[in-house]
C-alpha cells in the first residue's frame, strides 16, 4: 500500500506478516513502488523493472542504482505504524 505523510510518499509491504516501509517512489524515475511486482523480498519498479530489496531498500539491478530509503515499522494493537523521521 502507499500513503503520503507531510509530502513524503511511503510504501508499506507485508512479507509473511512482517511489515516493512520504503520510499514510495522509485529512485530511478517517478513510479510508485506500491504498484510494483513483489517476489519474495524484492519489489520490481513498475516503470523500468529495476529491483529493490524490500527489507534493506538496496538497489539490486539496473536501471536502478540508488537505494530506497527505509523506515522502521511497529505493530501496536493490530495497527501498523511507520516511524518517519
Amino acid at each position: 500500500m502507499r500513503f503520503t505523510h507531510k509530502g513524503r510518499c511511503i510504501a508499506v509491504y507485508n512479507l509473511s506478516g512482517e511489515f516493512y516501509a520504503t520510499s514510495g517512489i522509485c529512485t530511478h524515475e517517478h513510479a510508485f513502488m506500491s504498484e510494483g511486482y513483489i517476489d519474495g523480498e524484492t519489489v520490481e519498479c513498475p516503470l523500468h523493472q529495476g529491483l529493490f530489496n524490500i527489507r534493506t531498500g538496496a538497489a539490486l539491478s539496473p536501471p536502478v542504482t540508488k537505494n530506497l530509503k527505509t523506515f522502521k515499522t511497529k505493530i501496536e494493537n493490530g495497527q501498523v505504524y511507520v516511524l518517519v523521521d
